[in-house]
């Protein structure tokens, strides 16, 4: 079973924001909240939240499965280019330099190991 958590229009570059998420891509859920935790990156405590988020988010779909048993890795973590804001800043003889704050958004997706392997003996014993 997957659960999926998504967070929009967060006011940093995506650039910067895929540098902590490539920290945690198929990680364990534990070490990932670890790795979080400890980075001292802008992006990490917004990530940090998502990862809990998306926790929450399998507790709610799988409530007859217990978290510990269920061995959840970050299956998949994308971070795309969200909307531009475009700005003004003064510049040297009346000119203007138009300045570019970014944003993205992160979609995440986790995993039970434990699913995952079931669901590939399943399809080597169809075949």
């Amino acid at each position: 079973m997957e659960a999926v958590a998504k967070l929009n229009n967060v006011p940093t570059s995506p650039r910067k924001m895929r540098l902590v998420a490539d920290l945690i891509r198929g990680e364990q859920v534990n070490r990932a909240l670890n790795i979080l935790k400890y980075e001292p990156k802008q992006g990490a405590a917004r990530l940090e939240k998502l990862l809990l988020s998306a926790i929450a988010n399998w507790q709610q779909k799988n409530e007859d499965i217990d978290l510990e048993d269920a061995d959840l890795y970050v299956k998949e973590i994308r971070v795309d280019s969200g909307r531009i804001l475009k700005r003004l800043r003064p510049a040297p003889q009346g000119r203007a330099h138009r300045i570019r704050k970014r944003s993205n958004h992160v979609t995440l997706i986790l995993e039970s190991r434990n699913a995952a392997e079931a669901s590939t003996t399943e399809d080597n014993n169809e075949e």
